[in-house]
């Protein structure tokens, strides 16, 4: 999710772990620990772009890290504040607990996490986009009034608590909406006679309410859009073809596989002009026109004299499309077919 989510996570979790006792600094370390584990974004200094890539979400997220560096800040924490005689345990835990909450929330998106590392197996259930305004602003509003609340006082206890009720509820409802948007799609397929081997759905930006889906067949992928408001059968692009054929001369080089692993299989590969480019779908288009709206993600496959791949990540040309005109799009598609 996005810093300000994860913000607002971790300064609740804190609040309810030792807000009694040591007022708003238990939501402002809440707060510090609810981000360290995207400090991971900090590896593209020390490694390259794809490896940076690789590892986005890996061990930061884990329940291990949060294991390990809960005691460490819970150190630090009670020796900063020695004289308020919390204790080592209690710090501990809310460290815990608000590092542990950011990968459990981050579970919920598109990118998911390696939760149990160093298992390579990732969670990602994708029933919340990564920025999602539902979500974050209740919750938000709730912690804001709490604060205005003696530590004392019964009253900021109860926000704080209806604030992480509010925001765990509507996660709770976007997998019920994940599964009905799911039931659409898979009966429209089945009424135009589709083949498919798997099926991946997701919200769009900022909203629970309009659904993508991509379709895996046989030989590449057909996608499409559900809106709780639509009134019209759902229509599903024509195929694009996965063409990953063309990989075939790279496919055992550590650079290619990186990229395989990044986009969980859940690629095509487009020759363009001569050049070769490397498109993860999974994070969807920029427009609402599902046979004509480029994807998003793409990488420039560059082979070396000897056949060697480096991998660049590709800027895309929307042409006249603007972030405007794209979300003008997203909410009359909302609205409905």
């Amino acid at each position: 999710m996005d810093s300000l989510s994860q913000i607002v996570l971790g300064a609740a979790v804190g609040e309810a772990v030792l807000g009694k006792k040591i007022g708003s600094r238990a939501m402002l370390w809440g707060a510090i620990a609810g981000t360290i584990p995207d400090l991971d974004v900090f590896m593209r200094y020390f490694t390259d772009p794809i490896t940076s890539t690789e590892l986005h979400r890996g061990f930061s997220h884990s329940l291990v890290f949060a294991i390990l560096m809960a005691p460490i800040m819970g150190w630090i924490a009670n020796k900063i504040h020695k004289k308020r005689e919390i204790g080592f345990r209690p710090w501990t835990k809310l460290f815990f607990l608000c590092i542990v909450t950011h990968p459990l929330l981050d579970n919920h998106t598109t990118w998911g996490t390696q939760f149990f590392w160093p298992f390579e197996y990732r969670i990602a259930f994708k029933n919340i986009f990564v920025a999602d305004p539902l979500y974050t602003l209740p919750f938000l509003t709730f912690l804001l009034i709490a604060m205005f609340h003696k530590r004392t006082n019964p009253r900021r206890s109860m926000f704080n608590k209806i604030g992480l009720i509010v925001s765990s509820s509507y996660m709770a409802l976007t997998i019920v909406l994940k599964g009905i948007a799911y039931y659409q799609f898979r009966a429209q397929l089945k009424k135009d006679k589709v083949e498919y081997l798997d099926m991946d759905t997701k919200p769009t930006p900022l909203n629970t309410i309009l659904w993508n889906a991509q379709a895996e067949t046989k030989t590449g992928y057909r996608v499409a859009n559900y809106s709780f408001f639509d009134t019209k059968d759902i229509e599903f692009s024509n195929e694009f073809p996965k063409n990953d054929t063309l990989l075939e001369p790279y496919k055992d080089q550590k650079a290619v596989q990186q990229l395989i692993k990044i986009s969980a299989g859940w690629y095509i590969v487009e020759e363009i002009e001569g050049e070769l480019f490397f498109v993860d779908i999974r994070f969807g288009q920029m427009g609402m026109d599902i046979n004509k709206a480029p994807f998003l993600w793409r990488y420039k496959l560059i082979p070396d004299d000897k056949g060697q791949i480096r991998v660049e990540r590709a800027r895309q040309d929307f042409g006249k499309a603007s972030a405007g005109s794209v979300f003008s799009e997203l909410w009359n598609r909302i609205k409905g077919n």
